[in-house]
Formats: structure tokens, C-alpha cells, sequence
């Protein structure tokens, strides 16, 4: 799913050679890593878990990528992040349906910044586009797919699911 979505963004010419890259949200880092092995110069992955910060930092070193990446420890929305010098921000927010409007501060995130994001997230999710329009930002939902879903969260009820997720492009004005 990552190789492909970091296809699609490419097709829009929204990951380039030598872009700088932000990856809110990041998990374990693939797709800040995953744009730099596609060509981009530098990738900010910006997590809150530091199990998870530490996982970034592995996978970038296992692929000789620790030059290229900064690592940082922080909560999207409480910690001051300064984002709005890249080329392009990737997100998979949380959704929200643990913590109602958790996604509302990687949103704003990007709005501060003011830079082209790609943005996954529920593909029942119908708050995205009037938000950024709203603010005067183009707004393009480009896809859908199936994400597989294994059992790793206490509030997942089944071994292995999947759900519906959507990609959205969004430009600044």
C-alpha cells in the first residue's frame, strides 16, 4: 500500500528528486523512507511514540539512510513543529474513532504549513475536503483502496480485517 501510494504521489509530481519530505504521523518511517528511496533529499518522521521513534531510526539505518532523516519526538498539535520549509507533508492521521477529531491537529498541521500534503485516511471520512476548501485550498480526492488490517491495537476485535481508506491531495492556495 506505501509503494503505491508514494507511486501515486510521484505521478503528481508532488515527490520529486531532491524534495524535502515530512511524514506526520509516521509509525515505523516507510513512507518518509520510502520517498527518499524514490528520490527525495531529506525526510522529517514526526512520531510520538518512542518505540516507534526508535523503529524509524532502525529502518533508516538498515538502508544506509540515517544522513537523510531527522527523527522527531513530538506530539502533532502540542509540540512546536516547524514544517512549513518542505516540499511536501504525508500523513496518515488517526482517524478518530478512539479520540473523536484526533485527526483535527495534523489538518491544522498542514494548513500552517502551507505545503502540498497527501493525506490518507477513512474513505468515509467527509470532513477533509470542506475543511481545506474552506480555506481556499484545492482539494482532490484521487483513490480508494482496501488496507489490511492485522489485529495490533487492543481496540481491534478481529485477527486480521481490512478497511476502506481514500487519498486526498491537497494544495495550498
Amino acid at each position: 500500500m506505501a509503494a503505491r501510494w508514494l507511486s501515486d504521489i510521484a505521478a503528481f509530481d508532488d515527490l520529486f528528486d531532491g524534495c524535502s519530505v515530512v511524514d506526520l504521523g509516521s509509525g515505523n518511517g516507510v513512507l518518509g523512507l520510502g520517498a527518499l528511496l524514490m528520490g527525495a533529499s531529506s525526510a522529517t518522521l514526526v512520531e510520538v511514540d518512542e518505540e516507534a521513534c526508535a523503529a524509524c531510526a532502525d529502518n533508516a539505518a538498515d538502508l544506509g539512510l540515517e544522513e537523510h532523516v531527522e527523527i522527531v519526538r513530538a506530539e502533532v498539535g502540542e509540540d512546536a513543529l516547524d514544517i512549513a520549509s518542505a516540499d511536501l507533508v504525508i500523513t496518515n492521521p488517526p482517524w478518530g474513532r478512539q479520540v473523536e477529531r484526533a485527526d483535527r491537529p495534523f489538518l491544522d498541521a498542514i494548513l500552517s504549513a502551507g505545503v502540498t500534503a497527501h493525506v490518507m485516511h477513512s474513505a468515509g471520512a467527509g470532513h477533509i475536503q470542506p475543511i481545506f476548501e474552506t480555506a481556499g485550498w484545492g482539494v482532490e480526492r484521487y483513490g480508494e483502496a482496501d488496507l489490511a488490517l492485522p489485529a495490533a491495537y487492543e481496540h481491534h476485535s478481529r485477527e486480521r480485517g481490512k478497511t476502506r481508506v481514500a487519498f486526498w491531495r491537497l494544495s495550498p492556495p
